[in-house]
């Protein structure tokens, strides 16, 4: 009987190896000719670049440090806790980019995270969110990408353990971590709603950045969705109703933030969010902004919630004021007046554009002070947050002493939430994740 059970049982795994090794063994899709100038219509290749748009195709195919790269030629540094990733040439090149790729075969690495030549890709490659994207969407990209300018560059080898990663390793975890399909519509919502659904949780892989990660580097879904996440260092907040800004995020409020890169109430977008808005949102259909607005107003029950805002502004005009009443008994208000008071001050009822009520500001209400410190080190150009208004970088102006003391003060006197900790630390640490400015001594 023991015999036959052990029988039994090594039978049952001979099975589930073959299945596992089965799903992990993609055949090869056989290349193709460079494609032909002419080949799509002009119309086409233009919905191709509003799919790319909404991607972010550039942003993460193209080098940023180093002097900056080629247009979609690869080699942007992602740093995680697994390693460096350097993002893949997705040019028209033959032999360092996909020029000899067909369109079933992006269609795959898109929908299945596998490669032309059969090899699993990393999940960095967010296909764990390509995978809901259309077939037409995916063919009108395809169509962009291989008439966009053929550039001939390898990029930089990921960091180890990465570098080795096997192909029955990522098989592995994409049997534990992703789900392929399509998006389907959900029929208790509007056409509105889905086709910002689509969006945010397909090609623009919202949750990538805002959704917090286990320590196999999968999301952490279901339950967690748009909880916040960490991407370059920066806190992404939270996209749904466990945002903790006193004033909510509208819907009209996140289509200014995501279509001009500022909202009204709650302030500029800054790091990562700069050119999500600026480079990639601002070139798309309007309706398209609308709603994916739309659908996160929705997912953070905004206009539940929204009865409250009238009053969480007026605290805010009056926690403005307290700077001017504590300047000549409160050294940390005389170095926020001095560093900060002539561009966040406001007096009338609701604040100014272009000058961002820190006491709506989600960098103030979050659970580190990250943010604010990244902010105040790097400063905000005049290209990113609104258009034409700049922010200096105070690197080399305060000290991390002196961030410290203006985290303490802002948190003590413009929120209702417990003080930070480590301070002093928290802002050398920083520090390390911003490039000196040009003639720093530092």
């Amino acid at each position: 009987m023991i015999k036959r059970i052990l029988a039994g049982v090594a039978g049952v795994g001979a099975i589930a190896g073959a299945g596992f090794l089965w799903y992990a063994w993609w055949p090869a899709i056989p290349k193709i000719a460079p494609v032909q100038p002419g080949q799509f219509s002009a119309e086409k290749i233009e919905r191709g670049r509003i799919v790319a748009a909404e991607s972010y195709c550039v942003e993460c195919h193209t080098r940023q440090d180093n002097g900056g790269g080629p247009t979609l030629a690869g080699d942007y540094k992602m740093e995680t806790p697994f390693g460096d990733i350097f993002s893949s040439n997705i040019t028209p090149d033959p032999e360092t980019g996909i020029g000899n790729w067909s369109e079933a075969a992006l269609r795959r690495a898109l929908q299945y995270g596998v490669s032309r030549d059969g090899s699993h890709l990393l999940p960095a490659f967010v296909y764990d969110h390509f995978t809901k994207m259309s077939d037409e969407d995916i063919s009108d990209l395809y169509a962009w990408i291989m008439t966009r300018p053929a550039v001939h560059m390898t990029h930089r080898t990921n960091g180890f353990p990465l570098s080795i990663a096997p192909r029955l390793g990522l098989a592995g975890w994409k049997m534990l971590f992703f789900t392929p399909g399509r998006y389907k519509p959900d029929p208790n919502h509007n056409a509105e709603w889905n086709r910002g659904a689509y969006l945010a949780e397909g090609a623009a892989h919202c949750g990538a950045c805002h959704t917090p990660r286990n320590l196999a580097g999968a999301e952490k879904v279901p339950g967690q969705e748009y909880d916040g996440g960490v991407v370059d260092g920066w806190i992404a907040p939270p996209l749904n109703q466990n945002n903790p800004t006193p004033v909510v995020w509208t819907e009209d409020e996140l289509y200014q933030y995501l279509r001009n890169g500022v909202a009204p109430l709650h302030g500029p977008a800054g790091g990562p969010m700069s050119p999500v808005a600026h480079d990639f949102l601002a070139t798309v259909p309007e309706s398209d902004v609308h709603a994916i607005a739309y659908y996160f107003a929705d997912k953070a029950h905004a206009a539940e919630r929204v009865s409250g805002d009238k009053a969480a502004i007026a605290q805010a005009m009056t926690d403005s004021k307290k700077d001017l009443v504590g300047f000549s008994t409160d050294p940390d208000a005389r170095l926020y007046q001095g560093a900060c008071g002539a561009c966040h001050y406001n007096a009338a009822p609701a604040p100014v554009l272009g000058r961002p009520e820190l006491a709506l500001n989600n960098a103030l209400w979050l659970k580190e002070p990250t943010n604010l410190y990244l902010v105040m080190l790097r400063g905000l150009t005049a290209k990113e947050g609104q258009s034409g208004v700049a922010m200096p970088s105070f690197y080399n102006a305060l000290s991390d002493h002196d961030m410290a003391r203006i985290a303490a003060y802002l948190r003590r006197t413009r929120t209702t939430l417990p003080p930070w900790t480590d301070l002093e630390k928290k802002a050398a640490d920083a520090r390390k994740l911003v490039e000196p400015p040009v003639n720093s001594s530092h």
